[in-house]
């Protein structure tokens, strides 16, 4: 990810084992665990995105479930982590995607189809990546789904004031969209809602599978996961993103290849995104030393 786009307590979370960290956190009260949470994004010009900001900051609830899904997740599924430290780095993701994809003048469907503008695009994909997982407060089988029914009573609720009806009415379906659309067999219809799948996807930095391969749970998927170094989204050459994997071993290609091309496919981001994975280590380039996906 583009450092100059991230708050520095976003880069240094990232930066930290996410295994150690997640499994700190559930360990906590819920009231030690919501006060350390606390979700920075990079606003720039965005009033509304910057009150919203501000209003998730300060509500309990929203945090209560981040904690509750990574308890269930991290404690007692041995599943890696969906904590609030996830949905941040998600967050930041997706709006990394959606400003770069603007940039190159490709179209988000809030303007397309409804005639709203950049910062109400920008609103609705960073609510989306907030309230993807909170379905996994209840259970990680059909979160995606419960995640729906609780979130759209609080986006309402975070949204009082900055939208009117039927404006408000479409920011929150088209959120909606977003979250239902982001699990395996999604099917995202805009634009706006592929940018979430494959945020949620491209989490991957730094091991986020390292949990249960650390306590001896060693699959293709872990192993793989644990090859994952780091992500970083830039121009490409030749489309408008390109998404570079960079991986300590050629196990991570399964992470590349598997996981993060389901995502891609189907995402309607297609077109727009180039991913190159480079294997690091001298004895790896010898066999595999750079591998570019084919959407």
């Amino acid at each position: 990810m583009d450092e100059a786009e991230l708050d520095e307590e976003t880069t240094e979370r990232i930066e930290q084992p996410v295994d150690a960290e997640a499994e700190r956190e559930t360990q906590l009260t819920p009231a030690e665990a919501v006060r350390r949470m606390r979700i920075n994004v990079p606003v720039r010009g965005n009033r509304k995105l910057r009150t919203l900001i501000e209003r998730v900051n300060a509500d309990d609830q929203l945090k209560g479930w981040w904690h509750v899904a990574n308890v269930n997740a991290v404690a007692r599924m041995a599943i890696n982590d969906h904590s609030w430290v996830h949905v941040q780095i998600v967050t930041n993701i997706a709006l990394k995607l959606l400003r770069q994809l603007t940039k190159h003048g490709v179209e988000p469907g809030l303007v397309r189809d409804f005639g709203l503008d950049q910062d109400d695009a920008e609103v609705a994909v960073v609510l989306a990546a907030l309230f993807h997982c909170v379905g996994m407060s209840i259970h990680r089988r059909g979160h995606e789904d419960f995640s729906l029914f609780l979130a759209e009573p609080k986006m309402r609720e975070l949204l009082d004031g900055l939208y009117e009806e039927p404006d408000l009415t479409v920011i929150v379906s088209e959120v909606l969209q977003a979250i239902i659309s982001h699990r395996a067999d999604g099917e995202p219809l805009t634009v706006d809602a592929g940018i979430v799948r494959v945020a949620d996807a491209l989490d991957m930095a730094k091991g986020r599978s390292r949990i249960p391969f650390e306590k001896g749970s060693v699959s293709m998927h872990s192993l793989s996961a644990a090859a994952i170094e780091d992500v970083t989204i830039s121009d490409g050459e030749e489309r408008p993103i390109k998404i570079e994997i960079r991986m300590n071993n050629s196990s991570g290609i399964f992470q590349v290849d598997g996981l993060l091309k389901a995502k891609l496919r189907g995402s309607g981001l297609e077109p727009y995104v180039e991913v190159v994975a480079h294997i690091d280590t001298e004895t790896e380039q010898r066999l595999v030393p750079m591998y570019r996906l084919e959407i």
